[in-house]
């Protein structure tokens, strides 16, 4: 497979200091955070079924569960892991334990919440996770990053191994308050030049689209990057407001399993074409 990653085109980003550069290499995996500026605008949700979506289409995908304080994958999917990222981190297992497959065919690697010395991004959290990191790519077509919310260090440092962000916001003015804010973060700590959006829980089609457009114009007013050019917003779709999600979320089960012809699981198909497309397929 390894002619079919491209290395990210020479705008991409540099990394801070410590952290993995922002790519993947020839035969790695092609690394997606999926981040949100608040909590509960259903960033998890995205990710599991996302990675769903993309193993129904071929790629071998791993989601890992980067928000190391409250992870909530395991809730998600549920899940009742025995051996966790934790685990890991301590010598008490090896990450081959620790990693294991999900409804849906992907496979995942679970944080175990409640980690509270993990809430703080020490040398040594830091030095732990890269290697996880860097040992996983080589397997995997695809990682997902399921970091937690907001611009804590712990979510900036998983956000800065990623090669792409994926920001999911709901339509609510304080969802798209905090992402402009972490995108504003992104654009001046990671010399970002672009983030992809997801806009959750959209009344109408279009609306996603013009929440973009609006969040850009923003941007284009207050934040430059490095380059001097405006941080680019690139909308990658919408997920309709359904009652299925809350369904599915209520009963622990992937909205694409349990009801994969509703709009919001539709929606989040075409999402992984796009991303399949977009990012995973080799320039010609």
């Amino acid at each position: 497979m390894s002619d079919a990653l491209s290395p990210p085109p020479p705008t991409s980003p540099a990394a801070p200091a410590g952290a993995a550069s922002h790519s993947h290499s020839a035969t790695g995996a092609r690394i997606i955070a999926i981040t949100s500026g608040k909590g509960g605008v259903g960033k998890t949700f995205v990710s599991a079924n996302l990675a769903a979506a993309l193993t129904r289409r071929g790629q071998r995908v791993l989601v890992l569960d980067a928000d190391l304080g409250l992870a909530n994958l395991d809730v998600v999917l549920n899940l009742h892991p025995k051996i966790t990222l934790h685990d890991v981190f301590t010598g008490k297992a090896t990450l081959e334990e620790a990693v294991i497959q999900a409804p849906g065919g992907f496979n995942v690697l679970l944080a175990g919440s409640g980690m509270v010395e993990y809430s703080r991004l020490t040398p040594e959290v830091r030095n732990q996770f890269l290697s996880v990191i860097q040992a996983l790519t080589p397997q995997y077509d695809v990682v997902l990053l399921d970091t937690g919310a907001g611009i804590s260090d712990v979510v900036l440092f998983s956000i800065s191994l990623a090669s792409e962000v994926l920001i999911v916001a709901t339509p609510e003015p304080t969802s798209l308050t905090d992402a402009y804010a972490a995108i504003k973060v992104l654009a001046m700590q990671q010399k970002r030049q672009h983030v992809r959006m997801v806009i959750n829980q959209a009344a109408r089609p279009g609306d996603g689209r013009a929440i973009t457009s609006q969040l850009q114009q923003v941007l284009d007013r207050f934040v430059t990057t490095e380059s001097g050019r405006p941080m680019r917003l690139i909308h990658m779709g919408d997920i309709p407001a359904d009652p299925s999600v809350r369904d599915a979320v209520m009963r622990r089960q992937l909205l694409l399993l349990q009801t994969p012809g509703c709009p919001a699981a539709l929606a989040i198909a075409q999402l992984a074409n796009k991303i399949e497309t977009t990012l995973l397929t080799p320039a010609a």
